[in-house]
């Protein structure tokens, strides 16, 4: 049996590096074929190799997964969307199912569950880490409310919205930077612009008008 091809999305480079690395473990189960940093990229490298999977990130320069899937899935019908985040947030997760992913994990997820992931995905079978598929229950039985406009989110950048829910979680500054791959001073400079679009003076703030739109 072939092993699954798989175009891996995710506009950081030392993150494809680290999955496309992981990923090289499982020769006869997986191949990457192609990575894409924004949606340009990946509309193209779809329709060029037609992988069996897409590792597609949520946030993405020029528009977002869902706009990849918007414009590739079309002329791919044979390919699999899976997400691959670090977000967990319910509007995310909904958002992104609705869009057409036929899963969706986050980024804590360990080498060999990706895989298996990736397998499922590849022959139809729906995946979800367990607190997301309960998400995706409850939303699509009407249980919870997944707002599809909140102008105050609205006014933040995609990765704002990053470094967001991650302070409202309580990272450190250090350990956003880490996670995002990116520098003390850029996370200090998104939380500033956040707090003052958002008209709130401090993480304790920040955190509840979090918690209050579920994004935690």
């Amino acid at each position: 049996m072939s092993p699954v091809t798989v175009v891996v999305v995710d506009d950081h480079a030392m993150f494809r590096s680290g999955v496309r690395a992981e990923l090289a473990s499982y020769p006869a189960r997986v191949t990457v074929v192609a990575e894409a940093e924004d949606v340009d990229s990946a509309v193209e490298q779809v329709r060029a190799h037609q992988p069996d999977v897409v590792l597609l990130d949520v946030h993405l320069p020029g528009g977002g997964g869902v706009e990849v899937m918007r414009r590739a899935a079309p002329r791919c019908p044979d390919t699999r969307f899976l997400a691959l985040s670090v977000s967990d947030a319910a509007e995310d997760v909904i958002g992104t199912i609705r869009g057409g992913a036929r899963g969706y994990v986050t980024k804590t997820i360990t080498g060999p569950e990706l895989v298996d992931a990736i397998d499922r995905v590849s022959i139809g079978d729906a995946v979800f880490s367990p607190r997301l598929a309960g998400f995706v229950l409850d939303a699509f039985a009407g249980s919870i409310a997944v707002a599809q406009v909140d102008e105050d989110l609205d006014r933040l950048t995609e990765r704002e919205r990053e470094v967001m829910r991650l302070i409202a979680r309580g990272y450190a500054y250090k350990e956003v930077a880490s996670e995002l791959f990116i520098s003390v001073k850029t996370v200090e400079t998104h939380v500033s612009s956040v707090l003052r679009k958002l008209q709130l003076s401090s993480r304790h703030e920040l955190t509840r008008w979090a918690s209050d739109r579920r994004l935690l």
